[in-house]
């Protein structure tokens, strides 16, 4: 199971999204997943509709020490971790998933995404 983890700003659009997504290879994700407070983002939820996958929120407690390979101080004061994008999508595809990469920027700078996936076995 992918499932793809998105941090981005309140001006993102659904594009902006689309091309992170894309950037992290994660356009065939099974779910979406980010910060609880912005899970009803309408571009998010633009995004998810397009795609026809839900959207997991984590809640801001699950990021907090989830060790992540990218390491931005602004996040780690925010939310304990190195990567929002990173932190929600292992959050979100459950026990013993692992990164496909790090994060992926959109050209606009507005969105990041990054890939979990987990094994079925």
């Amino acid at each position: 199971m992918k499932v793809a983890g998105l941090g981005f700003r309140a001006s993102a659009t659904a594009d902006s999204l689309r091309a992170a997504l894309g950037a992290a290879g994660g356009l065939d994700a099974c779910a979406l997943a980010t910060l609880a407070e912005k899970a009803t983002a309408p571009a998010l939820r633009e995004l998810a509709g397009a795609l026809g996958v839900p959207v997991i929120p984590v809640c801001a407690a699950a990021l907090a020490g989830v060790e992540t390979p990218t390491q931005s101080p602004r996040q780690q004061g925010r939310f304990g971790t190195g990567s929002l994008a990173e932190a929600a999508a292992l959050c979100a595809a459950g026990p013993g998933a692992k990164l496909l990469g790090p994060r992926a920027i959109s050209p606009d700078g507005l969105a990041t995404a990054a890939i979990a996936e987990r094994s079925s076995s």
